[in-house]
């Protein structure tokens, strides 16, 4: 088994896009996936995706949402 403050310091060498990603990597392998979780996300995308194409979804323009998370960040 590897030494882990030793790879830390290796780790900690690399430049900033490299730690990243690591980090990333390290991150995602301690999530477990929730296949509950999953299967009612996909449910949810199917039913917005069916609500845009049949015309019954309300649709906002990106501007105006821009706009709006521009002036919630700014107060």
């Amino acid at each position: 088994m590897a030494d882990p403050a030793r790879l830390l310091e290796e780790a900690l060498s690399l430049d900033p896009q490299q730690r990243a990603r690591m980090a990333r990597r390290l991150i995602g392998s301690l999530e477990e996936p929730d296949a509950d979780a999953q299967a009612l996300w996909r449910e949810e995308i199917r039913r917005r995706i069916d609500a845009i194409e049949a015309g019954t979804a309300e649709l906002e323009d990106w501007e105006a949402v821009r706009g709006r998370l521009r002036a919630a960040i700014e107060s």
